[in-house]
């Protein structure tokens, strides 16, 4: 984990438990995240053209908590998404592009477009 190149960050808390943000994707830009507080699942899926989705693609699942801090990275070409498991959740996003530069690569899908969320018993 490196912040060289990074030129933002921004934190994220959700008002509920089990609300999702998602899915967002950017072309250009990647990002870092890491659980500031509380616990999320994280989901990414890579898109080649936001104009022509993926029907069934290969999604990664990632349980980021603070009790067990990680940073997740987030290539360029992956729709993210978060999911809040726990009330005091604070997510924090490191950005290589300013907000300008975020703006024009911004791409915005239904938060069930796909659907990682349901949390498994094990």
């Amino acid at each position: 984990f490196d912040l060289k190149g990074m030129r933002r960050f921004y934190m994220v808390e959700n008002h509920s438990v089990g609300f999702i943000r998602a899915w967002h994707l950017h072309l250009e830009e990647s990002k870092y995240v890491m659980a500031l507080s509380g616990t999320a699942i994280l989901a990414l899926l890579h898109v080649e053209d936001p104009d022509n989705l993926p029907v069934d693609p290969e999604i990664h699942r990632y349980v980021l908590t603070s009790s067990d801090p990680a940073v997740l990275w987030i290539p360029p070409g992956y729709a993210h998404g978060a999911k809040t498991l726990s009330p005091d959740t604070k997510l924090i996003f490191f950005s290589d592009a300013s907000l300008a530069e975020s703006q024009k690569d911004d791409f915005r899908f239904d938060a069930f477009q796909w659907d990682p969320w349901s949390v498994v018993p094990r």
